[in-house]
């Protein structure tokens, strides 16, 4: 009973076990055990930075799509055109008949200067 057991476990070990375990290095020359290819550390360098570039491209999006669709300026103020509030309230109280037309005048003639 104790060998079938034996004998199972170890074809279940050998079942289970993933492939490359069974691999042996390469032996052609120059190509190290398969892990570098022959490129050297140049191909490291390089994906680290397109993984910068990849990840600032899409920091760079979400923030222009935040900007576009927010509607607002840049640097977070809105512009209000320039509005007389004096004179629209002079002209409020003439509409009111608070002032008459001579007053008005001479009041608008005084605030345009």
């Amino acid at each position: 009973m104790l060998s079938k057991l034996k004998y199972a476990l170890i074809a279940a070990t050998a079942t289970l076990m993933p492939p490359t375990a069974w691999a042996q290095p390469s032996e052609r020359p120059g190509w190290g055990y398969g892990w570098d290819m022959g490129w050297g550390w140049g191909h490291m360098l390089s994906g680290g930075f397109m993984m910068i570039l990849f990840w600032g491209g899409i920091v760079l999006v979400i923030v222009f799509a935040v900007r576009a669709l927010g509607g607002g300026s840049p640097h977070g103020t809105t512009q209000v055109p320039y509005r007389n509030k004096s004179l629209e309230i002079l002209q409020e109280r003439f509409a009111r008949g608070e002032i008459d037309k001579d007053e008005f005048e001479e009041r608008k003639r005084l605030l345009s200067d």
